[in-house]
């Protein structure tokens, strides 16, 4: 499903050069749930926006379901984004005046999809909120909003799920209640790829790829599997 070929990503500072990511070659097959763990600055988001094609890299090829992404243009890579990819930040990126039915339903608004709002409310009884459909973001604790977060992500229907650190704005209660979630949704066949500093979080993924200075310094079955 994945395929990164010595994919670098470059920035320059004036003289300086800072390669946030640096020859990273990794593939990631249709239903894994992999963890990408790796200190501050080792360039774990940087390839989680390359993989969610919100960036390009600078060397290398990335190739999502045999497509090279650096080939499409900007309204086929916002497709890429809208119907394949979901995506769950850590500040949950809800919009904050609007209600959690209103903020699941913004992806399908932007597709121009048929059924909008059963859907989105498919969605929020997916992740057990169904009678909160109608709270404002403000009226939900942590955890809801970060389910209401992967409603939205789950309402196209998408093959992938991209997390980047989505408990880190949690107490351990709703970390739990978010991580069974996400094995659900991986047992359910959704291929799963989650950044996370926290070996607690990644000990529930089947595979945990290690970055430092933005290099793979490992890539292994996770030992300490329990999910």
């Amino acid at each position: 499903m994945i395929e990164l070929e010595a994919v670098s990503k470059v920035y320059h500072s004036g003289a300086f050069e800072v390669r946030a990511v640096d020859g990273v070659t990794l593939s990631i097959s249709e239903g894994e749930f992999v963890a990408i763990m790796g200190a501050s600055g080792s360039g774990k988001s940087t390839l989680m926006n390359i993989l969610g094609c919100m960036d390009t890299p600078t060397t290398g090829v990335y190739r999502l379901d045999g497509i090279d992404v650096g080939s499409l243009g900007e309204n086929q890579l916002a497709r890429i984004r809208n119907t394949r990819i979901g995506f769950v930040f850590q500040s949950f990126n809800l919009v904050p005046r609007t209600d959690a039915l209103t903020n699941v339903e913004l992806p399908l608004v932007y597709m121009g999809a048929h059924h909008r709002r059963r859907r989105a409310r498919a969605g929020l009884e997916r992740v057990g909120l169904g009678g909160r459909m109608r709270h404002l973001p403000t009226a939900l604790s942590g955890g809801e909003q970060q389910r209401v977060a992967i409603a939205r992500a789950l309402v196209t229907d998408p093959r992938m799920i991209l997390a980047d650190e989505p408990t880190g704005n949690l107490d351990s209660v709703a970390t739990t209640e978010v991580m069974d979630l996400f094995c659900e949704l991986n047992h359910e066949g959704h291929t799963i790829v989650l950044i996370t500093h926290e070996r607690s979080v990644a000990a529930l993924a089947r595979r945990v790829v290690r970055l430092e200075d933005g290099r793979v310094v490992s890539d292994r079955p996770n030992s300490a599997f329990v999910g």
